[in-house]
C-alpha cells in the first residue's frame, strides 16, 4: 500500500511554483558563433499565465536563408529591434525567481548562458526543466513516437499551433508541460523537488522509505544513515533536516552510491543544531568517529600534511602526518608539502631531506625533495652546529611569524634567476615560494586562533536575533541562538558555563584538528561578525606572511600550473 505525502512533506508545491517557459529563435545552432532573433516567454504558476514576454532580437549578422525559410524572420524585420546586451537585462527580470522551462532546453538555456558570459552578466543558475526529456521519461513509445514540440502539442490538444516563432512556440510548450505534469502526478511527483530530477528506475521500495524522514524535524543540523548492523552509512547537514532527507527518498537523488545507500539504510538520526557552524563542525566530527563508507571524505580522509625540523644535531625538514610545536603546515597534499620545502630550504639555508619520504608519491613520482636537493646544502660535513644554529632560527622565526627574511631571500633567488634568463627555474620558484606563503599564511591564522584560551562570537541570524560560538583553543565548546527579543547576554552566559572544557595538547593548533580549526575561522571572518568576549587579543605577528598576500596575489595571477598540489 502507498503512503500519501503530506502536504509539509511536498517540498515545494507544483502548484504553487513559478514557471518561465521560454523559447528562442537564432541564426544557427552554435551558441558562441551564432546569435538570437527572437525571445518568447510565458510566466505560469498554478496553471494561469501571469505575464508574457516578446521581443525580436537584432543578431548583429545577416539570417541565413535556410533560417529565413523556417522561421521567417527575415534581415528587415530585426534591423531596427533592440540588440541582446539591451534585451537580455530584461528578460532576466521576467526570469528571477522561476523555474526556467523549454523544450530541449539545453540549446535554448546555452544561448542564454553564453550571453551572460559575453555582457558580464551573473547567470543565476536557475532550476530548468526540459519537456522534451520528461516527455521521453514519461510517455511510451506507442502513444509518443516523437517528442517533437509539435508532435506533444498536438497529442495534448495545445491551444497554439508550434510555429518556429518564440512567443508561439512557448505557449504550445505551457500546454504540452501542463499534460506532462498531470502525468507525473499520478505516480507521486508533487512537488519541483521531485519533478526536477525524476528517475522511472527508483523502485517502490526506496520510495517507501520516505517514512523514515517522518520524524525528522524541521531544523539545521546533521543527519546520519543507518545501517542494518546499526553502522553509520553516511553523514550530512542540512538547513532543514526533514525536507533534505526526504529528497534521498524520491526520484531527486540521481548519485548511484547514495541510491545505493538509501536501499541499505534503516534508520536516520539526526542532531538539531543551532546554526550552521555547529552542523559543520559537528559532521566533521561524526565523520572523524565513524568513517562512513559512502562519504568521500571519508575514502580521501582529508588528512593533512605538514613540515618539521628533525631532533638531530643537523635538523632536516621532514615531512609528516602528525604535527607538533613549530611544525609548518597544514598542507593538502605530500607533494605540495614536498614544494614548500625546497623553498623554505632556498630561504632558510636548512638542509632539505635526503630521503624519500615516503618513498614514493601517491602518483608513483619520486619525492620532489630528493629530486631537487642541490649539492653544497648545509650539513654536518660543511659547518659546525653553531655554524648551522641560525638556519634553524631563521625556520623557526618564519613559522612562529616573528620574521619573514627568509622569505625575501628566496623571493631573490627569483630574480636572480629572471636575470639570468633562467625563466622555467624562476616560474618553478615562484611557485613553490606562493605555495609556502599560502601555507605560512593560513597556518599563523589557524595558530592564532587556536592559541586564544576563550572566545565568544556572535553573528545575525538573519531574523532578528544572534547566533553564537563559545570558541576554546580553536575548537567549537557551545553554540547557541537568541532568538529576537530575547535578550542575547543570559544567553551567552549560559553557553559559557555548560560549554565543553577544551584541555590544550602539543602542536601547533594545541591538539585541534586542522580542518575544525578552519571552520571556526571561516565563520568569525565572515562579515557581520562581532566579538563579544576574548580572554587574550586576537592578533597575528606583524611579521607574519600576511605581509605577503600582495605578493600572493600576483604570483597567482600568473600560475603556472597545479603541478605541486
Amino acid at each position: 500500500m502507498t503512503t500519501q505525502l503530506s502536504f509539509d512533506e511536498l517540498g515545494t508545491p507544483l502548484r504553487t511554483t513559478t514557471f518561465v517557459v521560454f523559447d528562442l529563435e537564432t541564426t544557427g545552432g552554435s551558441a558562441e558563433q551564432d546569435s538570437v532573433t527572437e525571445i518568447g516567454a510565458v510566466k505560469i504558476r498554478g496553471g494561469e499565465v501571469i505575464g508574457e514576454f516578446a521581443t525580436l532580437v537584432d543578431p548583429g549578422r545577416g539570417i541565413p536563408p535556410e533560417i529565413v525559410a523556417l522561421t521567417g524572420i527575415t534581415n528587415a524585420m530585426v534591423y531596427q529591434a533592440p540588440p541582446l546586451i539591451e534585451v537580455l537585462p530584461a528578460f532576466l527580470e521576467f526570469a528571477a525567481g522561476s523555474v526556467l522551462v523549454a523544450h530541449n532546453s539545453g540549446f535554448d538555456v546555452s544561448f542564454i548562458k553564453a550571453a551572460c558570459r559575453r555582457y558580464g552578466y551573473h547567470w543565476p543558475r536557475p532550476a530548468v526543466v526540459c519537456t522534451a526529456r520528461l516527455a521521453r521519461r514519461v510517455l511510451s513509445r506507442e502513444e509518443a513516437p516523437s517528442c517533437r514540440l509539435s508532435a506533444l502539442a498536438q497529442l495534448f490538444r495545445a491551444s497554439t499551433t508550434p510555429i518556429h516563432r518564440a512567443l508561439a512556440d512557448a505557449r504550445a510548450t505551457v500546454d504540452v508541460l501542463h499534460g506532462l505534469l498531470e502525468r507525473v502526478g499520478s505516480v507521486g511527483v508533487q512537488s519541483l523537488e521531485e519533478l526536477l530530477d525524476y528517475i522511472p528506475e527508483v523502485t517502490p521500495e526506496q520510495r517507501r522509505k520516505r517514512t523514515l524522514a517522518a520524524d525528522l524535524p524541521n531544523e539545521p543540523g546533521v543527519y546520519m544513515f543507518r545501517g542494518p548492523r546499526d553502522e553509520v552509512l553516511y553523514v550530512g547537514t542540512a538547513s532543514d533536516l526533514r525536507r533534505r532527507v526526504r529528497q534521498y527518498f524520491t526520484a531527486s537523488e540521481t548519485r548511484r552510491r547514495l541510491r545505493e545507500m538509501v536501499g541499505l539504510a534503516v534508520r536516520v538520526d539526526s542532531v538539531t543544531c543551532a546554526h550552521a557552524l555547529e552542523a559543520e563542525v559537528r559532521e566533521l566530527r561524526l565523520l572523524a568517529a565513524h568513517k562512513p563508507i559512502y562519504n568521500r571524505r571519508s575514502r580521501n580522509k582529508h588528512q593533512a600534511w605538514w613540515l618539521t625540523l628533525t631532533d638531530e644535531a643537523f635538523p632536516r625538514l621532514s615531512i609528516v602526518r602528525t604535527p607538533r610545536d613549530g611544525s609548518l603546515g597544514p598542507f593538502r597534499s605530500q607533494r605540495s608539502a614536498e614544494g614548500a620545502a625546497v623553498a623554505l630550504q632556498e630561504g632558510t639555508g636548512i638542509r632539505p631531506c635526503t630521503q624519500r619520504i615516503p618513498a614514493r608519491s601517491p602518483k608513483g613520482t619520486p619525492c620532489l625533495l630528493a629530486e631537487i636537493g642541490r649539492c653544497g646544502a648545509p650539513c654536518a660535513g660543511h659547518q659546525s652546529v653553531h655554524e648551522y644554529q641560525p638556519y634553524v632560527e631563521a625556520m623557526r622565526g618564519l613559522v612562529a611569524g616573528h620574521r619573514v627574511d627568509a622569505l625575501w631571500r628566496a623571493a631573490a633567488r627569483l630574480v636572480q634567476l629572471s636575470d639570468a634568463q633562467r625563466f622555467e627555474q624562476a616560474a618553478e620558484g615562484r611557485d613553490r615560494l606562493a605555495l609556502l606563503v599560502r601555507a605560512l599564511d593560513h597556518g599563523q591564522r589557524l595558530a592564532s586562533l587556536a592559541s586564544i584560551t576563550e572566545l565568544v562570537a556572535a553573528r545575525p541570524d538573519g531574523t532578528g536575533g544572534w547566533d553564537f560560538a563559545v570558541v576554546r583553543h580553536g575548537r567549537l565548546a557551545s553554540a547557541g541562538n537568541a532568538p529576537r527579543g530575547v535578550a542575547p547576554m543570559p544567553v551567552v552566559e549560559m553557553l559559557v558555563s555548560s560549554a565543553e572544557t577544551v584541555i590544550p595538547s602539543a602542536g601547533p593548533l594545541y591538539g585541534a584538528p586542522h580542518e575544525e580549526v578552519g571552520a571556526v575561522l571561516r565563520w568569525l571572518e565572515k562579515p557581520g561578525t562581532r566579538m563579544v568576549r576574548c580572554t587574550t587579543p586576537w592578533t597575528v605577528p606583524a611579521a607574519s606572511a600576511a605581509s605577503w598576500r600582495p605578493w600572493l596575489k600576483r604570483a597567482e595571477s600568473v600560475w603556472s600550473g597545479p603541478q605541486f598540489d
